[in-house]
């Protein structure tokens, strides 16, 4: 499975609010960048956490019908977030990665540790087949 990551370093909002640091949330994961200038991403993990906390199942036919975007656009961003690996599908239904967002972010921490081992481990003997000495 392939995820890709990416962590921006942004400053946390100075007034305390569950949509403020939602927001934070989703831009420090870049959650919402690029071609997504509707932040359709941001919106679709506002309503994925809304539905989760009603403990409602979750389609991607229902999001695109609870925020009237087509499912396609839907199905793109919920490809995106499971690449990431802040959540997963099984069949038609879409979950939280660890059932919260704050297991999911530690699942997040834990393949990104793993990927940095790997590439120290890659760093360490190219460095000592080319004679670079580690310090």
């Amino acid at each position: 499975m392939v995820h890709e990551i990416i962590l921006r370093n942004i400053e946390k909002p100075r007034i305390k609010s569950l949509e403020e640091d939602l927001l934070w949330f989703c831009d420090s994961f870049a959650f919402s960048s690029g071609r997504d200038i509707e932040n359709t991403a941001t919106k679709i993990i506002f309503s994925l956490l809304d539905k989760l906390s009603n403990e409602e199942e979750i389609s991607s036919e229902a999001l695109a019908g609870d925020l009237d975007i087509k499912i396609s656009r839907v199905n793109h961003h919920l490809r995106n977030l499971n690449d990431s690996g802040l959540l997963y599908r099984k069949k038609r239904l879409i979950y939280l990665r660890g059932g919260s967002l704050k297991a999911a972010v530690r699942e997040m921490r834990k393949d990104s540790e793993r990927i940095f081992d790997e590439l120290e481990n890659a760093a360490e003997e190219i460095d000592f087949i080319i004679g670079i000495k580690n310090r």
